[in-house]
C-alpha cells in the first residue's frame, strides 16, 4: 500500500496519503499536509469512481468532513480494506455506516492539529 522513500534528511518514512472529502473547513488537510502526508481533495460526491480516481487503492486515510458523503465510507472500505475512515464533522454518522466507520471526531472535542498528529502517530504504530 504505502511506499517508501528517502527523506531530505537521510531517513526513510512511509509515504501516507489521506483523500479529503468535504469542506474541510477547520483544515484538517493542512494539518496532515504538515506531517507529510499527501493529500488528495474529492469534490463533490463521495462515489466509487471519485475514490478510485483520487488513489483510494493506495490510501492511508479517508477524511470526510461531510457527514453526508458517509455512503463512501463502506464503499472505500470494499476498495481498500486498510484505509482508516475517519469523520471530522460536528454531525454523528448514519447508523448504517457508524459500524464500519473507523473513527468519528467532533471538532468542538479535538482539533485538527491533534488529530492530525494521532492519526499520523497511530499508523507509524500500526506499521511497524
Amino acid at each position: 500500500m504505502a511506499d517508501c522513500s528517502a527523506r531530505a534528511d537521510g531517513g526513510h518514512t512511509e509515504e501516507r496519503l489521506a483523500l479529503v472529502a468535504g469542506p474541510d473547513e477547520h483544515g484538517l488537510g493542512e494539518e496532515l499536509a504538515a506531517l507529510g502526508v499527501e493529500i488528495r481533495r474529492i469534490e463533490g460526491l463521495v462515489t466509487a469512481d471519485t475514490l478510485s480516481e483520487s488513489g483510494i487503492d493506495e490510501a492511508t486515510y479517508l477524511v470526510l468532513t461531510d457527514v453526508d458523503e458517509a455512503t463512501g465510507i463502506p464503499v472505500a472500505k470494499e476498495a481498500n480494506p486498510d484505509v482508516l475512515a475517519v469523520t471530522y464533522a460536528d454531525r454523528s454518522l448514519p447508523e448504517f455506516v457508524a459500524g464500519v466507520a473507523d473513527l468519528a471526531i467532533d471538532p468542538a472535542l479535538m482539533g485538527p492539529e491533534t488529530v492530525a498528529e494521532e492519526l499520523v502517530a497511530d499508523d507509524a504504530e500500526r506499521t511497524e
